[in-house]
């Protein structure tokens, strides 16, 4: 290996790393807990499956993949917070419905076969 070859590789995994940060910081800004999840789980299994790339070439290509995917990320995101909803239980949000000029939220019962 030459000097070049050992020098650019900190540089690569430092853009794969930068990568892998931007993806993930950008997943959780989906206003939806669902994508938000999907969007953490995919990037960290895509990163996974690829960890013991070290063709340089291949390295490339999948960078610049995932360039593009953070590109459409970063549009799905703005798109999302357009349609922002309430906040889900796993979310830590309050479940129920607010009586009109109370302002406290009320519990919904449960349904099942008492």
């Amino acid at each position: 290996m030459s000097a070049a070859q050992v020098a650019a590789k900190p540089e690569s995994a430092q853009r794969v790393l930068s990568l892998y940060r931007q993806l993930l910081r950008q997943g959780s800004q989906f206003s939806a807990y669902n994508f938000r999840e999907y969007a953490r789980r995919r990037t960290r299994d895509a990163f996974r499956e690829n960890k013991a790339v070290q063709d340089e070439q291949k390295v490339k290509e999948l960078v610049q993949k995932g360039q593009k995917e953070l590109q459409m990320l970063k549009r799905q995101t703005v798109i999302s917070q357009f349609y922002e909803m309430n906040r889900l239980v796993v979310e830590g949000g309050i479940s129920g419905k607010d009586e009109a000029g109370h302002g406290e939220t009320t519990r919904q019962k449960d349904t099942g076969w008492d």
